[in-house]
């Protein structure tokens, strides 16, 4: 797997959709990416422990520091992404009275959707590391918190509840949770099925239970 292909979903969209941005942050852009770039190609050659920051840094040809500034920890080089934004842009285009599991898994199969189609290489390599690393699983387990509270704000708009309302957090939370552990089965068998029917194998097991947990 090769990850010299760096994209950026927001970038992407900005560029294409939106009005036409700023020489600064084009630039912010560009050193984002050429840092993700340099990561996923020296992951690739070598192996996450053996890749550090002043490598990763002398192949984007930016400062150490500026690494930092832009990503607090090598994880977060690996982990940051902009499918929140992808998910909350899916939520707010489903129509107003749709039922709420049905919105929500639209919005998560488009989410993992997006993930896999942006840049299939990279996306594998990111899943992998999340089995392989403990560092980046753990990283990855507090960045998915961030998500859950943005979901639960999502929900809470949409259905009129309170969003830091017990079963509005637990609601999010076991989302966000199945989706974890949905990318980490589909790396551990070798992304060898569609990520988007696990995710409806996931949101099944949420909405219903346990398959047969009921005869015993």
């Amino acid at each position: 797997m090769t990850a010299a292909r760096p994209t950026s979903t927001s970038a992407a969209r900005a560029r294409s959709e939106g009005p036409r941005l700023g020489l600064r942050e084009r630039k912010k852009i560009k050193t984002r990416e050429a840092i993700r770039g340099a990561t996923y190609a020296l992951i690739e050659e070598q192996g996450y422990d053996a890749t550090t920051i002043d490598q990763i840094a002398d192949r984007a040809e930016v400062s150490p520091s500026t690494v930092f500034r832009y990503f607090p920890t090598k994880e977060d080089i690996v982990l940051t992404d902009e499918f929140d934004a992808v998910m909350l842009e899916e939520i707010g285009r489903r129509p107003a009275g749709e039922p709420w599991p049905d919105t929500i898994r639209h919005v998560l199969r488009r989410t993992v959707q997006v993930g896999v189609e942006e840049d299939p290489e990279v996306f594998r390599l990111r899943t992998h590391l999340m089995v392989r690393v403990p560092a980046v699983r753990s990283r990855m387990t507090e960045s998915m918190s961030v998500t859950g509270r943005m979901l639960c704000r999502a929900v809470a708009e949409r259905t009129g509840r309170d969003p830091g309302g017990l079963e509005v957090r637990v609601y999010a939370m076991s989302l966000i949770g199945g989706l974890m552990e949905t990318v980490m089965y589909w790396a551990e068998h070798g992304h060898q099925e569609d990520l988007r029917d696990l995710v409806d194998r996931t949101l099944d097991v949420l909405e219903h239970g346990l398959p047969g947990a009921e005869n015993h």
